[in-house]
């Protein structure tokens, strides 16, 4: 059999005469041996000489355009006002010179559709017909893309494929590689979103105008809250060749077969441990071209499985961030092929080893520069942090259930509650401090979060400084916990585009400032004290929303039961985790807030029910390939060397019966693969002539995931134990987590 392994994968072209996989996986881990050191080179040794160089920002606009209309540009993106057609002509004629002058030919709209990932049409500049380059307002402001193709849940026909997209200036028009590219939203020819941007835009108008009318109640002079995010963005790294030589990584992202390694995290070194030369490389080289894009990256570091990683920016307006995450993940796959590696962001590639999160971190931010998750010893502003402190943790447990399902897919289903993540089960933790504020306020309806003289840790060693202690501790198993001046949201996960959970956590949070500021005014229009009203309303907050608060262990067997006793949900997977965003609730909050549409919240459930039935799909066909053509094989002819190994000992007068038990372990575990891969493939044909999305989707979580995946893989697993390690054809992890 010939093999032709492109540059792609091993970074030049092999041609390979290989009779088995297992040739394949030790081609690849000789070809990782002798991979070179990629030379790298920062612009200058400054990164502030260098710092989105490759972005139209305030700079850049400052530079190019006349100070006149720079001064709409900058009014239209603080307060979210359309821009007239004029202004955007001037500022389509600056960017056009500003790209041309970088070696730009082409420019494209860089849209976010339902795929989850980003998208783009590339038109070139020059126009043929007056033979020079061009670029006017109207491309800049819109575009129309095939919308037949990409999801769409049933709002357009496959024959109706006109959508369009439509610039946001609230995001940075930036260059990669030789095309300019425009961040914009994407909706169909009726006018319904097609897209994560569009219904974030929303959400975040929403939450702006609920804030401001609470902060008003205690300063007149807050006209803008602005929703700040900091995610942290872990990944896996492997050999681009030793990926190649696993189908299921390729195919699927993650590793459906695969022994652990006798040494996997369970010495705690890889975290925050030094970072190998190789890996430190391609972190500075994508460090440079995200910092020429204006991403700030701040963090780098190991993360606690052999292989994974980290990399976390500042803090930055919601919209802005988002985007920078999704270019940031297409701009760490392209330096990693570079380097002769490949990033995986799934959230689970490696069994019994850390997930992959993304956690979101999420402060509301006044235009006065107020963080209204920081505690302050003024009174005034105690009462204001407490007043956006409590009434989140109230809208958390309101919508507990809507926010489980904007962080549901099948790669962090089999991340949830395991390994460091956190569960399924939606709570929050405060910290006892904090708690304690909470309890106060409620018993006594008086209180006042100490902010003061600093806590310090006391070490009892002279040359070291007395540690300053935070007012909360962290709990590594709260999906949503708040750590000193913001709310984590820790249950992300890495693949996800953030987009989503955004927008479900911004509009949870509007419809419940507009909840507290409609109770706190009826009680001021009633006589009350302002100040007395606004206590009584959190002291109710308080109150019922006690039972989403947790301080305890969330993997513990006691906390599923005392979840249930509260009424909290713990919804594992993903199917029936979409069902809550499809809810009664659901609904009219969307549609209160004019976020999303009934038919748009019915096609986002229906396209990402579809994604979560090919994902299964895929995995499941890839095992059973993997089964049939490559592990039976490779195991069979073990056998047959066992057993010629068996007669020879038994024609010599030598015990043979632990040779015997081996081949009928063999045996058994092949029988295994071969029964359930054929009763697997019949089922799926069977689950995929069910019409109906929402049953197929359970079908194929009950029947074709939890049935057969677990059974499947510990007979390939024990296979990889008892056959011979140069016939394996999978490479193992041992390879895959240590070789770099």
């Amino acid at each position: 059999m010939i093999f032709c392994i492109n540059s792609l994968f091993l970074g030049s072209k092999y041609t390979l005469n290989i009779k088995t996989m297992a040739h394949l996986r030790f081609n690849a881990l000789n070809l990782v041996q002798n991979r070179k050191k990629v030379d790298i080179q920062a612009p200058s040794k400054r990164i502030s000489d260098y710092f989105g160089e490759m972005a139209f920002g305030q700079e850049q606009m400052k530079s190019t355009l006349s100070p006149e209309v720079y001064k709409r540009v900058a009014d239209a993106i603080k307060n979210r006002k359309k821009i007239d057609l004029d202004t955007a002509d001037a500022i389509a004629a600056a960017v056009k010179n500003w790209a041309l002058e970088r070696g730009v030919t082409h420019y494209t709209h860089w849209f976010q559709p339902l795929t989850g990932a980003t998208a783009e049409k590339h038109d070139s500049f020059f126009d043929p017909q007056k033979g020079l380059e061009n670029f006017r307002a109207e491309e800049l402001v819109q575009q129309e893309p095939d919308a037949s193709s990409f999801p769409n849940g049933g709002i357009r026909s496959t024959f109706e494929a006109r959508g369009y997209t439509a610039w946001d200036p609230g995001s940075p028009i930036f260059i990669y590689g030789k095309t300019l590219c425009i961040p914009t939203i994407f909706v169909a020819f009726t006018g319904e979103a097609l897209d994560y941007k569009a219904p974030l835009l929303k959400a975040l108008d929403a939450v702006d105008r609920a804030s401001v009318k609470v902060c008003k109640l205690f300063d007149r002079n807050i006209s803008k809250v602005n929703a700040s995010l900091g995610w942290e963005q872990e990944y896996f790294l492997v050999d681009k060749a030793l990926y190649a030589a696993r189908p299921d990584l390729v195919m699927g992202g993650r590793t459906v077969f695969g022994h652990n390694p006798a040494r996997g995290q369970q010495l705690d070194d890889h975290y925050f441990g030094s970072i190998p030369t190789r890996i430190y490389d391609y972190m500075k080289d994508y460090e440079i071209e995200a910092h020429r894009l204006g991403i700030p990256l701040m963090t780098r570091h190991n993360e606690v499985a052999p292989g994974q990683y980290e990399a976390a920016p500042m803090f930055g307006p919601v919209n802005e961030s988002t985007d920078q995450n999704q270019l940031l993940k297409d701009v760490m796959d392209k330096v990693a092929n570079k380097h002769g590696l490949k990033v995986l962001f799934h959230e689970k590639p490696f069994a019994g080893l850390n997930g992959s999160g993304k956690h979101n971190n999420w402060s509301l931010v006044t235009d006065t520069g107020v963080n209204l998750f920081q505690p302050s010893s003024s009174a005034r502003d105690n009462l204001l942090f407490l007043t956006f402190f409590v009434t989140t943790i109230k809208a958390v447990y309101e919508h507990a259930d809507l926010l489980r399902s904007s962080i549901a897919s099948a790669g962090n289903d089999h991340r949830l509650g395991a390994n460091e993540a956190p569960p399924a089960i939606i709570s929050v933790f405060i910290g006892s401090t904090l708690s304690g504020v909470l309890d106060q306020l409620e018993k006594s309806g008086d209180v006042m979060v100490e902010k003061g003289d600093n806590l310090y840790m006391k070490l009892g060693i002279d040359q070291i400084p007395e540690i300053i202690l935070d007012n909360t501790d962290r709990n590594r198993t709260s999906p949503f916990a708040f750590t000193g001046n913001k709310f984590e949201f820790r249950a992300v996960g890495s693949d996800t585009n953030v987009s989503f959970p955004m927008t479900v956590l911004n509009l949870i949070v509007a419809e419940q400032l507009s909840d507290f500021y409609s109770k706190v005014t009826k009680l001021i229009d009633g006589g009350k004290d302002r100040r007395l009203a606004i206590i009584d309303v959190l002291r109710d907050y308080i109150k019922t929303s006690k039972n989403i608060r947790f301080e305890g262990d969330g993997y513990s067997d006691e906390w599923v039961k005392e979840a249930e006793k509260r009424g909290l949900s713990n919804v594992k997977d993903t199917p029936r985790a979409l069902d809550f965003s499809v809810s009664d609730q659901a609904v009219k909050l969307y549609e209160k807030h004019k976020v999303l549409t009934k038919i748009e919240i019915d096609a986002r459930h229906e396209i990402k029910l579809e994604n979560y039935i090919m994902k299964v799909q895929i995995e499941s066909r890839v095992m059973a390939d993997l089964g049939l053509n490559h592990i039976i094989p490779t195991a069979t002819k073990y056998q047959t060397k066992l057993i010629e190994n068996a007669k020879g000992l038994v024609d010599l007068g030598i015990d043979a019966s632990e040779i015997k038990k081996t081949i009928e372990d063999v045996s058994t575990h092949i029988n295994t693969v071969k029964k359930l891969s054929h009763e697997m493939t019949e089922e799926r044909k069977r689950i995929n002539k069910i019409e109906d999305t929402r049953e197929r989707a359970i079908e194929y979580c009950d029947n074709i995931r939890n049935k057969y995946f677990d059974d499947l893989r510990y007979a390939v697993d024990k296979l990889e134990l008892l056959v011979d390690d140069e016939d394996w054809p999978l490479v193992k992890y041992r390879e895959l987590l240590f070789l770099r």
